[in-house]
């Protein structure tokens, strides 16, 4: 491992909203890091009392900032709120269903410090909520520039991690759909490549109900 990564520090970036079925083991996958120096905030657009429930068990954790709204304001209004309030070296993100594999930060930020990465994202692993249905795990290319990226856009945007300083003033779209997709554009305009840990560090949940079941659809 770097020696520097003792000295590094992460930002995890989690909007919320009705994720009660599922956002308790998104959680746990985060307090099983290995990596330990990293803050998790967590924008919740007002939702319903099943899954204020689930997050009242975490308000008094000293590594979570639970931030509620008054009202659902979509992933990227949270997302960029939540940019706004980071002050760590490097932002992760992750979605209130998917998973983490406890040395996902670790050895991603351990990659990223190695190599001066800014920009970097892992292989992943979907999976279908409530069946046994066995997905392949999708390895993207090994590294993507603006051009690419338009053409093959398979990166998870809860497997990213990026250098918070590269970030500066872009923000996601306020979108129903694809609002990372722009984000992710801006991003590989100003640092030219993000490059690919070759390893499947995140589960990636694909739900029966609602936009969700679009997830896949939208990389490809």
């Amino acid at each position: 491992m770097n020696e520097n990564l003792d000295q590094t520090s992460v930002d995890i970036i989690l909007p919320n909203y009705n994720s009660f079925p599922y956002i308790e083991e998104t959680l746990n996958s985060i307090l099983d890091q290995s990596f330990k120096n990293w803050n998790l905030l967590i924008i919740d657009g007002n939702s319903n009392s099943q899954t204020q429930k689930i997050l009242d068990k975490y308000k008094e954790h000293p590594k979570i900032n639970i931030i509620r709204l008054k009202k659902n304001m979509k992933a990227g209004f949270c997302r960029n709120l939540a940019i706004k309030k980071s002050r760590s070296d490097y932002i992760a993100f992750i979605d209130s269903d998917d998973i983490w594999k406890s040395k996902k930060l670790s050895e991603q930020l351990n990659f990223m410090l190695k190599n001066n990465y800014h920009f970097t994202y892992t292989n992943y692993m979907p999976f279908v909520s409530g069946t046994k249905k066995k997905l392949k795990e999708i390895k993207p290319a090994k590294f993507f520039d603006f051009e690419t990226f338009t053409k093959n856009t398979s990166i998870a945007t809860s497997s990213m991690i990026i250098k918070r300083s590269l970030i500066g003033k872009t923000r996601f779209t306020n979108t129903k759909i694809c609002e990372d997709y722009f984000f992710k554009c801006q991003i590989l305009k100003k640092v030219n490549y993000a490059y690919c840990f070759p390893e499947s560090l995140t589960r990636y949940r694909i739900r029966k109900d609602s936009l969700q079941s679009n997830k896949l659809r939208n990389f490809y």
